[in-house]
């Protein structure tokens, strides 16, 4: 580990080296002194030439520091998720380090510190000669310039370009004359512009202790637990010795421990020599053995536990957004270095809400496959991500995602740009943007639209944006092939799948998918949405986070909020770093909003396929679930008038039905439900919600027409007819009617009446079993009237008797009063005898009359007493 005797021929080199620097000492003593005669006669000289590319002095940068990420809690307290760093570096000042330290440094390092001006060419000097011949080996470096060539390597580190880099790194640390003389220049200008304490003080913040651990403050934490300031005498020599050669003496490695002892002892020395530690301090420490304490300081998302994948999020914004930088590597190196503190938008008991729910119920490794469920939360109206969970643990070794299923890097919740994921088929969620372009053409709720199955042809469907072609399409219901004609508010409660295709094929295909792309919904491995029919059920593959940006636009009045992780960032002066802000955009109208927020809210109401996803807390919400073809995945997104969620369950990789999974709560629609309802239940209880606004009574309602006039008309015309005018015909089978066969007979409803577009209209087809029925035979006799009729044909019933009306018989007076004759009387009253004869009596009532009637219908005639 130390140096070799030196050979003859090296000594003389030494030597001749020692003459070569003692006459450019000499000129750099003068270039302090007198910098305007420094030179003068002597630029020939090639050694001197160095300095012509050096600048007049050495400006002090600052150093890299580790940035870290925090979240808040509800009582807004701050909660350390994960810090990063190139150099894991705490830069504090000279007062918070241990005299020990200090006294070690220059004691060891450079004993004139405070009497030269950047340059010992005493101690140089001595270090040559020692070298050269065979003694200690020796650096020679003051502090002074020793803080330059760490300045120099710092510099060289912070470079992006690879090449650049490696060779700005060779140049400061080659070991020629050439660089000493540069070091020696550059120490001198920095000693002219700075104070003694501030170089020293840069030079302990800035010195390598061995692998990432930069700074004396961040060695003394991660080597022995402390603080700097209250290192002990031996410990403070332990980390003093590390310097002299930092990844051979650094004492996180066992076998490294006896080679630190040797160097600290010897720097126990050195202070003991330069009266700045007593005897019997020296004896003490010396007598100590190196004893390590290493107290790793908490580096990358790995350390952010259940919100690691969130962190993971937050870390690709870095380096994705411009705003930190003009390329990726520059972004990540000003984040790794450049001591940020950054707030997130996380919410930590939402996030550990999340974390359980999931937990709890999608297990890490699922025998059945490649399957895993994520959620992910966002405030409406903000676009804040609220919280975001998934079922494995994250690692970013690829040794260690290889060690177990449980463990992966790519965040389900994100694109591919911020966590390497390309999104997973969303199903019938994607029905909303239909349904949205529906009440946009001003159709409502209450239409009717046909569900019937059917094959469909491409050329059924109009597409602006793309050629749709190819063989016909007989998609059916998630539920079977089944006739599900309803309105459109009953076919998004139940998710009916032939309803939605019926009314995308009534619309522009490529009008649907701007609808989706006016609240931020994109593909996630960033190609262009499609707009062929198919996608109208849910085949694009889409992330939850933005599926979960579209919801909360929904929820917002139709305002859509781009997703924001980060609330502040301030870096470790205190200077503010502007994060990206979340942009608001108006995709919809209020009322086409609100409207479409009412029929949501439908959506787990009794019967609908959200309802098992209630809080059950009273608070208003909106709800779609999707699944899509083979179970392979299933969803639910839904919203408050503060927070939207989504819950996504379902294959990676592979093609598993869900259904033949067997997950903690059974069955895959009842799983996503109840992770969703957790999730909801805290962030309800945390967050609130409002009544979301009333929806539009004409979007409610929607286009209304006219049933036509179709009376008479065969089936083929009046379906056609009807159909015409945007009714839906149904056939209600035959009716007795005296028109023609198979003529329309009547409709419900009737011809004339107003309803819905796309409501059915029934219509009942004529059996022609109905005739004219009898003329009136009322006023004539008994024996006329049932004579007329049978002669027409008609049967004639029993006859009817009724007596007269009270009211057409006189009222009995109280005393007896000569009264002439009565006059005959056609009638009778009460107590008296009818004067007629049977058969003379009057038909007063005839039933039926006229009309038409069957031929069999026998008649009635009513006569009085």
């Amino acid at each position: 580990m130390f140096a070799k005797k030196p050979t003859r021929s090296g000594i003389i080199g030494g030597l001749l080296a020692f003459v070569g620097m003692s006459a450019v000492a000499a000129v750099l003593i003068a270039a302090a002194v007198t910098p305007a005669i420094a030179v003068t006669g002597v630029t020939t000289n090639s050694a001197l030439g160095v300095f012509d590319e050096l600048p007049a002095y050495l400006k002090i940068n600052d150093l890299a520091e580790k940035s870290s990420m925090y979240a808040k809690r509800e009582d807004g307290s701050e909660v350390l998720l994960a810090s990063f760093y190139a150099q894991n570096r705490i830069t504090v000042p000279l007062e918070e380090i241990s005299p020990f330290v200090v006294d070690a440094a220059i004691a060891t390092e450079d004993p004139r510190f405070y009497e030269h001006g950047g340059v010992d060419l005493i101690g140089t000097a001595r270090a040559i000669i020692s070298n050269a011949t065979g003694g200690d080996v020796q650096g020679g470096s003051s502090i002074s310039q020793q803080y330059v060539k760490n300045i120099l390597v710092m510099r060289a580190e912070e470079i992006a370009d690879p090449e650049a880099r490696k060779a700005a790194y060779y140049a400061a640390t080659q070991t020629t004359i050439e660089r000493k003389l540069k070091e020696m220049k550059l120490a001198i200008s920095i000693e002219s512009k700075y104070t003694k304490d501030e170089i020293l003080n840069g030079y302990l913040n800035i010195a390598s202790f061995g692998g990432r651990v930069y700074g004396i403050e961040s060695a003394s934490e991660y080597y022995f637990g402390v603080k700097a300031k209250d290192l002990t005498l031996a410990q403070a020599a332990s980390l003093i010795a590390t310097v002299n050669n930092p990844n051979n003496l650094r004492i996180d490695i066992p076998e490294n421990v006896e080679y630190n002892e040797q160097r600290r002892n010897y720097v126990l020395g050195r202070m003991l020599a330069e009266g700045k530690i007593t005897n019997k301090e020296y004896k003490a420490a010396v007598a100590e053995p190196v004893t390590p304490v290493i107290t790793p300081s908490s580096t990358g998302c790995q350390t952010a536990g259940g919100a690691a994948f969130f962190c993971d999020y937050v870390t690709w914004i870095i380096k994705n957004d411009p705003a930190f930088g003009a390329t990726e590597d520059e972004r990540w190196a000003a984040f790794q270095r450049g001591g940020w503190k950054i707030m997130t938008t996380l919410d930590v008991e939402l996030q550990a809400a999340s974390e359980t729910a999931i937990y709890e119920r999608v297990p890490k490794i699922v025998p059945e496959g490649d399957i895993a469920g994520a959620s992910v939360s966002v405030q409406v109206g903000t676009g804040r991500v609220l919280a975001m969970a998934q079922s494995k643990d994250y690692s970013a070794d690829p040794e260690v995602v290889a060690s177990g299923a449980n463990y992966t890097s790519v965040n389900y919740n994100t694109d591919s740009k911020y966590g390497s994921s390309t999104g997973f088929p969303v199903g019938s969620t994607y029905k909303i943007f239909t349904l949205i372009e529906w009440l946009k053409q001003g159709h409502g709720l209450n239409e009717v639209v046909s569900g019937k199955v059917k094959d469909w042809k491409m050329s059924e469907f109009k597409n602006s944006c793309e050629p749709t072609g190819g063989p016909n399409w007989k998609p059916v219901n998630y539920a079977g092939a089944f006739d599900s004609t309803t309105t459109v508010m009953n076919a998004l409660k139940n998710s009916y799948n032939l309803n939605f295709i019926t009314m995308a094929s009534k619309m522009d295909l490529c009008n649907i998918r701007k609808v989706a792309e006016s609240f931020g919904v994109h593909r996630a491995d960033q190609k262009t949405l499609k707009s062929n029919p198919s996608t109208i059920i849910g085949t694009e593959e889409i992330a939850p986070l933005a599926m979960a940006v579209a919801t909360a636009g929904i929820a917002n009045d139709g305002k859509t909020c781009t997703a924001i992780a980060i609330d502040e960032i301030i870096d470790y002066k205190g200077k503010k770093i502007t994060p990206p802000k979340s942009k608001c955009t108006q995709s919809v109208t209020p009322a086409v909003a609100r409207t479409t927020a009412y029929a949501m809210e439908n959506v787990h109401s009794a019967g609908g396929t959200a309802a098992r996803a209630d809080v059950g807390d009273g608070i208003p919400w909106i709800a779609k679930t999707g699944t899509s073809d083979n179970a392979e995945q299933n969803w639910i997104m839904g919203s408050t008038s503060k927070v939207a969620t989504v819950v996504w369950l379902g294959n990676v990789s592979g093609h598993v039905a869900l259904s033949n999974v067997d997950f903690t709560n059974g069955r895959q629609y009842n799983t996503k439900q109840d992770i969703y309802r957790d999730i909801m239940t805290v962030a309800n209880r945390q967050f609130g919600g409002d009544p979301f606004g009333a929806p539009d009574p004409n979007l409610v309602k929607g286009k209304s027409v006219s049933v036509p006039a179709i009376q008479g008309l065969t089936k083929e015309q009046a379906q056609a007819l009807i159909e015409s005018v945007g009714l839906t015909f149904t056939d209600g089978g035959e009716m007795d009617s005296e028109l023609p066969l198979n003529t329309v007979a009547k409709s419900e409803p009737a011809s004339g009446e107003p309803t819905a577009v796309g409501g059915e209209v029934k219509v009942y087809f004529s059996n022609q079993t109905l005739v004219a029925g009898p003329p009136s035979t009322v006023g004539m006799t008994e024996t006329l009237a049932r004579s007329t009729l049978v002669a027409a044909g008609w049967t004639v019933g029993a006859t009817i008797e009724l007596p007269i009306p009270d009211a057409q018989c006189p009222v009995p007076t109280p005393t007896p009063m000569p009264t002439p004759a009565p006059s005959p009387s056609t009638t009778a009253c009460p107590g008296t005898a009818n004067p007629l004869p049977v058969g003379q009596r009057l038909v007063t009532v005839q039933s039926p009359v006229g009309g038409f009637i069957k031929p069999t219908t026998p008649i009635l005639i009513t006569v009085q007493k």
